[in-house]
């Protein structure tokens, strides 16, 4: 294939994950963001008043970084997981895998699908925070570098998870009992300077945490993390992923076995 014929393959892959799920928004964007207006009510209003301040900032204004990172690494994973594994139930991807597109252009037109949803319902949680708080982002640049990568790792993550499954309940297993803890236990809600020096230690293994902490520096101007280590720690994390994940297509694991 030439260049212009792969641009053609990656744009069809990308236009039909976009319309898969912007078609059910009601299914698909909508959820999201009543869900992180009821953390906004409880957490940030309630709850909040009673807790004031943390770091400097109200606590909802100090939350909302987290909330909207947890909105996009949870909708990134889950859509490319769902619809790359019933791509596979029904032998949709095997068409792709034996026709001449190259695998890395069928791996980035899905990841590229999972972040266009993870962005969308980022950028819908983004603007429903401003009803609750005014947002003044300190570093624009990186701010969209952090939400745009972590939105590429965890779509990645979902292919992953998706070319290992078996059963529908499978993909499940991880979103269930390692996304979601490492998502609650990632400073979404608290800062760790909180915890003691050995929890400290504990939770400087949760990546979650460093992609929270980097979002939060991008918007409030603070962090628990350095910075420039939240940066590196995604750019590997998603380079080494993104190999993982092409090695998959490459040997057909879970697909043509």
């Amino acid at each position: 294939m030439n260049t212009g014929q792969k641009l053609t393959a990656l744009k069809t892959i990308l236009i039909k994950e976009i319309l898969r799920f912007s078609r059910i928004w009601i299914q698909t964007i909508l959820p999201p963001a009543i869900t992180m207006s009821l953390y906004f009510i409880i957490f940030g209003n309630l709850i909040g008043k009673a807790i004031g301040e943390m770091d400097g900032f109200k606590y909802i204004d100090y939350i909302i970084p987290g909330l909207i990172m947890m909105a996009v690494i949870t909708n990134s994973y889950s859509n490319v997981v769902s619809s790359f594994f019933s791509a596979k139930l029904h032998g949709n991807i095997q068409e792709l895998l034996i026709s001449p597109t190259p695998n890395y252009i069928i791996l980035l037109g899905y990841v590229g699908g999972g972040m266009a949803r993870g962005l969308m319902v980022g950028l819908v949680v983004t603007l429903v925070s401003l009803f609750f708080s005014t947002l003044e982002i300190k570093h624009l640049l990186f701010t969209i570098l952090i939400v745009t990568m972590t939105s590429m790792l965890f779509s990645i993550a979902g292919l992953i998870n998706a070319v290992y499954a078996k059963t529908f309940d499978a993909i499940n297993i991880v979103p269930t009992f390692v996304l979601t803890p490492l998502t609650y236990l990632g400073g979404v809600f608290y800062s760790i300077n909180m915890l003691s020096e050995f929890w400290q230690g504990v939770s400087l293994a949760n990546p979650v945490l460093y992609m929270v902490n980097g979002f939060r520096y991008g918007i409030l101007g603070v962090s628990d993390i350095s910075p420039l280590a939240s940066f590196g720690l995604l750019v590997v994390f998603t380079g080494a992923l993104f190999l993982f994940a092409l090695r998959l297509l490459n040997k057909g694991t879970g697909i043509r076995s």
